[in-house]
């Protein structure tokens, strides 16, 4: 029996969001107080959540580098919001990491 296609949304986009959206927190770290530590970790995990993101676009079962720099992110940003209390940024991007692992996490097993 043929598997049906999902009419859901693509796990690769979603990835593209995130991968958007942890840049866009880089750069806005850095328009916002000039940090260039911030501005170069955006870029770098946006990077590496993008190119992630395109892995899972060409085959779906690649999951493991956008599910290192999700996991590496969850925990990096988990530690930041857990030690300032601070939701902006470092809350937001936790938040979005786990919800990154557990999306990726339950396609593997579907």
């Amino acid at each position: 029996m043929e598997k049906q296609p999902s009419s859901l949304v693509p796990l690769h986009w979603f990835g593209f969001g995130y991968a958007a959206l942890v840049a866009s927190g880089g750069i806005i770290g850095y328009a916002k107080a000039g940090s260039v530590p911030s501005l170069a970790a955006g870029l770098l995990f946006g990077g590496l959540a993008g190119l992630g993101a395109y892995q899972l676009s060409q085959n779906p079962r690649n999951v493991w580098v956008f599910l290192a720099t999700s996991g590496t992110l969850a925990g990096i940003m988990g530690m930041r919001f857990y030690n300032s209390g601070k939701f902006m940024p470092a809350g937001l991007i936790a938040g979005a990491s786990l919800l990154m692992v557990a999306k990726v996490g339950i396609s593997m097993i579907g």
